[in-house]
């Protein structure tokens, strides 16, 4: 083999072994790898009981191995070789259905010796009179039976897989399965009766012998085949034939069952070990027939064949998985359950009964029936240092020193110089936007409706609103990191505009006083969040503060920002599902 053709082969052998992506990420089946890529998205969701069936590979096979047959006629070790093709393909993650083809050659040798009686009853001698063999049926000689026989197979075959129901790991490296098969066998039997034109003298072959042992039965053997030629010019009995393969053959059906056991050597190939059996209407599969004087019953003859085989995985990882005998179909449920009992415990305590949980609250010591913000923060609207629950003048104009009761102490204009005036106006148009707190919303993940316990917010932006008629509002959404920026840009400008309408439709208030700005993924109120298709546990609760919707006083500079060109992003309806680009994510993933 040449230096160039060696590398060749060794490229190929470790691209065989390398690993693969195998249509998945690590949280479990990538949507477009499945069936039903909306069915899977939506399990993902949450919003449907199962996950659809993965798009898994066909595996081409090839075998070689010991075959040998169990009938009248003693088979020795080795006995025989036999190898073949096979095609299998996965119908779910127990059951897969197999094409295999066969070819075997075996042979044997019966250190009996057959008596004249019982010879004469054989179909091999009856079918073969006018040979040189007729010549046993009238000088009473003893036959030592042989064959050589060659079988040419098929079976359409099912096989259950019982080694991938795991619960201690996610992928099996080990599988086992059993086999239960139909199909047809030509077999080609002959035996080795002459000696040139003359017949064997098998008198010698036994003389001598115990052959009620085993080394009596051994050597008996080996003498046979030291007196055998290697010819086996005799036809032996054969079944009614049939026009096969361009000549008379016998073609007959049979059942096939065996079992395995098989080891993945990667994601692409495998080896294994099986045993198969074959069963048919037949007698003759070494040579002779069961015949005594007293039994005419038939002794069936049972090829076995012991093989191993190598298995290729055929197709593209990146849009196939392995076949499903070697996927765990408990891992999704498992996974499932993992990462739940992984979450942190939700603790509904709310010691200063504000409405916001201990778990996120900042201030958890909050004035009874305070208004808070959505920190657990009590509210100072006006940014003046009385909280709004004390203040009599929530909103009190910036620039101004304000009294105990949070009133701002604004001089009688009329005693005011005009410079005085601008200098107010002035500092009420740079304070306006900074020193007043509007509230945020957040949204569910990859969803643009506004969620019901929100309401009291929006009231209240709308309250500043009725009572401020010359004050705008920039209203501008935001997403988390999970999926393109392109796809965030899109969700976050319906979720501003689904807090405008919500605004606009109860509340009369004129849709030009609000300006929308969208910030995708960017200014994230919780940084540094990793970015990945996945689930960081302790976190998935700060990513759902990074989805949201903040009103800011609109400044003189202040823009409305066009719609953004993306995908078809988010769902503005509960409990419904909008899909979303292809990504790698798991069912609980959120945008």
């Amino acid at each position: 083999m040449t230096k160039k053709a060696s590398l060749y082969l060794v490229f190929a052998f470790s691209l065989l072994l390398s690993p693969w992506t195998n249509g998945q990420n690590e949280s479990g089946i990538r949507d477009d790898v499945t069936v039903n890529p909306e069915q899977n998205k939506k399990w993902r969701d949450g919003q449907y009981p199962y996950s659809a069936k993965p798009k898994s590979m066909w595996e081409l096979g090839v075998h070689a191995g010991h075959a040998f047959i169990s009938g009248d006629v003693e088979s020795p070790f080795p006995s025989g070789l036999g190898f073949g093709l096979h095609v299998r393909k996965a119908i779910n993650y127990t059951l897969s259905f197999r094409v295999d083809t066969w070819y075997t050659s075996s042979k044997g040798f019966d250190a009996r010796a057959l008596s004249p009686a019982t010879l004469k009853i054989e179909r091999l001698y009856v079918q073969n009179k006018s040979t040189a063999i007729s010549g046993y049926l009238t000088n009473d000689d003893v036959v030592h039976r042989n064959y050589k026989t060659a079988i040419l197979g098929g079976s359409f075959e099912a096989v259950l897989n019982i080694g991938n129901l795991l619960f201690h790991q996610d992928r099996n490296k080990f599988n086992s399965y059993a086999i239960l098969g139909v199909g047809l066998n030509i077999p080609d039997v002959n035996v080795n009766l002459l000696n040139g034109n003359a017949l064997y003298d098998f008198e010698s072959v036994n003389s001598g012998l115990d052959l009620n042992t085993g080394d009596g039965r051994k050597e008996a053997r080996k003498r046979l085949k030291d007196l055998l030629d290697n010819d086996y010019e005799t036809p032996g009995g054969i079944e009614d034939q049939v026009i096969a393969l361009g000549d008379k053959k016998t073609v007959l059906p049979h059942f096939n069952f065996g079992l395995g056991v098989s080891r993945k050597l990667s994601n692409r190939v495998n080896v294994g070990l099986e045993y198969q059996i074959v069963i048919s209407d037949n007698d003759l599969l070494d040579g002779f027939e069961y015949r005594t004087q007293f039994d005419k019953s038939n002794n069936l003859d049972v090829p076995h064949y012991l093989s191993v085989r190598l298995g290729v995985n055929l197709g593209d990882f990146n849009s196939k998985t392995e076949p499903l005998y070697w996927l765990n179909p408990l891992s999704g449920a498992l996974n499932d359950l993992a990462e739940v009992k992984a979450r942190p415990i939700l603790d509904l305590t709310d010691t200063d009964g504000d409405g916001v949980i201990d778990m996120l609250d900042q201030e958890i010591n909050s004035p009874e029936n305070a208004a808070v913000d959505t920190r657990g923060v009590v509210l100072d609207s006006d940014g003046d240092g009385v909280a709004d629950f004390q203040d009599s003048e929530p909103y009190s104009l910036p620039g101004y020193d304000v009294d105990d009761h949070g009133i701002a102490q604004v001089p009688d204009p009329g005693y005011l110089k005009e410079d005085q005036v601008n200098e107010i106006i002035n500092a009420k148009i740079s304070n306006i936007r900074t020193n007043w707190f509007l509230p945020m919303i957040h949204y569910d993940l990859d969803k643009y409706y506004v969620k019901p316990e929100f309401y009291g917010q929006l009231h209240h932006v709308a309250t500043v609103l009725q009572q401020h008629p010359n004050v705008n509002l920039v209203v501008k959404g935001f997403s988390d990191n999970r999926n393109p920026a392109d796809y965030n840009a899109v969700l976050s400008y319906r979720r501003a505009n689904a807090a405008i309408d919500y605004i606009v439709t109860r509340y009369d208030i004129p849709r030009n006083r609000f300006m929308i700005q969208y910030g995708g993924e960017e200014a994230p109120l919780v940084p540094d969040l990793p970015d990945t298709h996945g689930i960081d546990k302790q976190k998935e609760m700060q990513q759902y503060m990074n989805r949201r919707v903040e009103f800011l006083i609109a400044g003189p500079n202040d823009t409305e920002m066009a719609v953004p060109e993306g995908p078809d992003a988010g769902s503005g309806t509960p409990g419904s599902s909008r899909p979303g680009p292809k990504y790698s994510g798991n069912r609980n993933s959120g945008y």
